[in-house]
This record gives C-alpha cells, structure tokens and sequence, in this order.
C-alpha cells in the first residue's frame, strides 16, 4: 500500500508581493508628479549644484552651518534624561513667571519690610542659590578668550 503524502495548503495571500508594491508605488509616485520631479532634477543637475554651492560659499552661510555643528556637539555631551530634565524646568520656571507677574500686578511693591522678609526667607535663597552659581559659571566662561571650536572638541590645534 502506498504511503500517505504529507501536503501542507499554503495560506491565502492576504498582501502584495515585493513586484506588485513595486508597481503600487511607481503608480503612485507617477499620478502625484514625484517621478516627474525627479526627473526634472536630475535634468537640472548642474544648475542645481551651482545654486548649491553659490549659496553655500557665502561667509554667512559657513557660519550658520559651524554654528549648528556646534550646537549640535554641544547638545551630544547633555544626556537625554539631564536634557528632559533642563526642557521641563524651563517649562515650569516660564509658566511660573507669567503667573508670579500676573499676581505682582494685583499686589504692588513689596517696600522695604517685604524685602527685609524675602532675605530671611530660607525657600527663596535655596531657589536663588542655583541661579547664583549658574551665572557665575556662565560669566567664567564668557570671560576666557575664544578659542577655535576645533582645538575645544579635538584638542588640535588651528592653523588659521
């Protein structure tokens, strides 16, 4: 007698095959104008680049582009959690400046006897005490000499 054949029925396509979402999307690109686009920009290669490259060789441009370099390095040493943390406590230190401006408006000046009170107020100085050294570190910085941004992140020296 003869052995019984072993026949899994292969499952009903439900998608497209890589060759017909190929199409789909060639179709695609072709009725909203991208292929047509594209073609003309590789047409236009060489008066593309000229552009480019006219608009890039600008003193202004350079600097725009250094600049978000280093913005961008600068960025890359802030661990993302320390970086959240910094985001949110700008948000909150900014909602909590239009509502403190929006309350001293009512209130008025707090004369001399408010002042006295605000210097013996031990939140206000545990608050102002980060700010102090915050400035103090900014205004450090800002006094040293400027120095290339090449010798700062890879310690070689410019030549320029």
């Amino acid at each position: 007698m003869a052995e019984r054949m072993k026949y899994d029925v292969p499952p009903a396509r439900t998608e497209p095959d890589a060759g017909e979402a190929l199409n789909t999307l060639l179709e695609n690109l072709h009725k909203h104008g991208f292929l047509r686009l594209a073609n003309d920009l590789v047409c236009a290669n060489t008066d593309i680049a000229k552009i480019l490259v006219s608009g890039l060789n600008r003193p202004a441009s350079q600097s725009a582009i250094q600049n978000i370099s280093l913005l961008m390095m600068a960025l890359s040493r802030i661990p993302p959690e320390r970086f959240n943390q910094l985001l949110m406590a700008l948000t909150d230190g900014v909602n909590a400046l239009s509502q403190a401006t929006q309350e001293e408006k009512k209130k008025g000046a707090p004369g001399i006897t408010g002042i006295i009170r605000l210097l013996r107020d031990e939140e206000f100085w545990q608050g102002v005490s980060p700010l102090l050294a915050g400035l103090r570190a900014f205004s450090s910085s800002m006094e040293k000499s400027p120095e290339k941004p090449i010798t700062r992140y890879s310690g070689k020296k410019s030549h320029a």
